[in-house]
């Protein structure tokens, strides 16, 4: 699969600090007594315009043994397949690429963006998380996380320990999570900045074989996040609840994308070569996350800004918000509206000069760019007998990738080298 893209976040660290979904508004002792099961299932459709395809599919149970012994499990099955940006410029002529497995060949017309259309892939994971009081006022929480795809696994474990104050409006925790993966690329992992070989290139089979072999490294790599999170959750008044969390991301490993590629062009903005990327082996990242719900007369306000930060001189802001309105009773819909806005890697590189010297590290992949994206949703729930809710949800993404200052030489000023990409997103989801 293209390593990067998925958001491989370990959720199960966020999941054991104090979030505000679902907290009332006055903090309740809860009932000593077990309650029965709750079950979530969810259906989700995500679709980009000509590039990559997703169905997921969620089923989530918790419940409470009594005196806040609480187990809450997560399954996620989803596919993907579709076309995924390879980082190549697109050229005014027809190009060639070799397939990442070296198995065969794919063209590109003149003037389109260089896709792979080789993206498939389907992905099961499991979460598993268990909190109970600890001593008056302690809670303490603790999870594993596995996930497997043809060739990734990722595996984590997490803790996280929090104590109550204030008549129990507020709260501080710590969290903390470990993750473990393996990458084991189709085809290998590329050295790098090897040029990609093509078959055309050479006479015979064989020939070729042995010249992609080269481009490539045996065995699988790994990588390794630990994750800190530092939160306060505090009871403003009987209408508003107010989350501060700080988060710090140590990365260490192997996080170069092997699907990924730069192309090296002339002064004429003609592609010269094709080179697989390289990436640093370490990351830092910080991030500050502040979230605020305030209660309506007829629904719920929701407003929530994050900053990261990172040794990749990657900053990023976040503005989300929902706003949920009751129509009746039984019923409410929400909209959503998200913001944002990344600034690009230091070693982002749209090309490669050919008169250049090659640098530490380059990536073409506009994730890792300057950007802009936002988010338009709408929800509609239904509450039904007996505590079970059903719900629909619909939202459109579009990201807007950025020239960060680049010159564009030759023809690449007349191509498009930063397309937007747009999305529809449709889930149905139900509580029982």
């Amino acid at each position: 699969m293209q390593l990067n893209q998925r958001n491989n976040i370990i959720g199960a660290l966020t999941a054991a600090t104090c979030s505000l979904l679902g907290t009332p508004a006055i903090a309740q002792e809860s009932p000593s007594t077990a309650e029965p099961w709750q079950f979530d299932t969810a259906i989700l459709y995500y679709g980009e315009s000509e590039r990559v395809t997703a169905v997921e599919g969620v089923f989530s149970a918790s419940k409470d043994f009594g005196n806040e012994h609480i187990f809450s499990g997560k399954i996620t099955i989803d596919g993907l397949t579709g076309a995924s940006a390879t980082g190549a410029v697109a050229q005014p002529s027809a190009q060639t690429f070799t397939r990442p497995s070296g198995k065969g060949e794919y063209q590109i017309a003149a003037g389109e963006t260089p896709l792979d259309d080789t993206f498939r892939d389907t992905r099961i994971q499991l979460n598993g998380q268990w909190t109970q009081p600890l001593w008056q006022d302690y809670r303490v929480s603790s999870g594993v996380h596995l996930s497997k795809e043809y060739d990734y696994l990722s595996m984590a474990v997490n803790a996280n320990l929090a104590r109550d104050f204030n008549q129990r409006n507020t709260t501080v925790s710590a969290g903390l999570s470990y993750a473990f993966d393996s990458i084991d690329p189709e085809g290998g992992r590329p050295v790098a900045f090897a040029s990609m070989p093509l078959r055309s290139d050479y006479a015979t089979d064989q020939a070729f074989d042995d010249a992609f072999d080269a481009t490539r490294l045996s065995g699988s790599d790994d990588k390794n996040t630990l994750d800190l999170m530092l939160g306060l959750t505090q009871v403003i008044n009987r209408r508003t609840i107010m989350q501060l969390n700080y988060g710090l991301s140590v990365v260490d490993g192997y996080m170069t994308d092997p699907f990924k590629m730069l192309s090296v062009v002339n002064p004429q903005g003609l592609t010269q070569d094709l080179l697989y990327e390289n990436r640093p082996d370490s990351r830092t990242r910080h991030n500050v996350f502040w979230q605020t719900k305030y209660a309506l007369d007829s629904g719920v306000a929701d407003l929530s800004y994050r900053f990261t930060t990172d040794d990749w001189d990657i900053d990023s802001h976040t503005l989300d918000s929902r706003l949920r309105f009751n129509l009746t009773q039984d019923s409410y819909i929400q909209p959503h509206f998200r913001y944002y806005q990344q600034s690009a890697a230091d070693f982002y590189r749209p090309y490669l000069m050919a008169a250049e010297g090659l640098p530490q590290f380059a990536s073409a992949d506009y994730r890792v760019g300057e950007m802009t994206a936002f988010t338009l949703g709408l929800k509609y729930g239904m509450l039904l007998d007996d505590g079970k809710e059903l719900s629909f949800r619909i939202e459109y993404y579009q990201q807007n990738p950025k020239n960060p200052g680049f010159a564009e030489p030759g023809v690449l000023q007349d191509l498009d080298l930063y397309p937007s990409v747009k999305a529809v997103m449709a889930q149905v989801s139900y509580r029982f």
